[in-house]
């Protein structure tokens, strides 16, 4: 038995990937890693993860959502979250990864970022 389920979808040039189960050591940390290196093999850009399913994450699991975002950022992509559960959102502000990661409360509104500025880009915008 596999601690992560990964299901892929697409709306337009956006991959969305629904996650349940555990992003941890072992198997969950690895088929997200493997996931993450087919995409970036199939030039997919722009990464929607849904965490709505995901019942908890440990270091290995928030290593490899920075190493999916690092990878992705290298080749001029993007990778956003949606749909934090409680326990991931506090994982995320505990580690200070709600600076790294652009996260949205529902798919619609990720879609739309995608498009438009992300909210990142508009505050830095407003500081220069």
């Amino acid at each position: 038995m596999t601690n992560l389920n990964i299901t892929e979808r697409r709306n337009d040039l956006i991959t969305i990937l629904d996650l349940e189960g555990q992003i941890r050591l072992g198997a969950g940390s690895t088929e997200l890693h493997e996931a993450f290196r087919l995409l970036g093999e199939r030039g997919e850009r722009k990464i929607l993860l849904n965490l709505a399913a995901v019942s908890f994450i440990d270091s290995s699991g928030t290593g490899e959502l920075v190493g999916g975002y690092t990878m992705l950022h290298k080749s001029g992509g993007e990778l956003k979250l949606f749909h934090l559960s409680e326990r991931s959102d506090e994982l995320m502000k505990m580690t200070g990864l709600l600076t790294v990661f652009d996260v949205y409360d529902n798919e619609s509104e990720e879609i739309l970022s995608f498009t438009s500025k992300s909210a990142k880009s508009v505050y830095a915008d407003s500081l220069m």
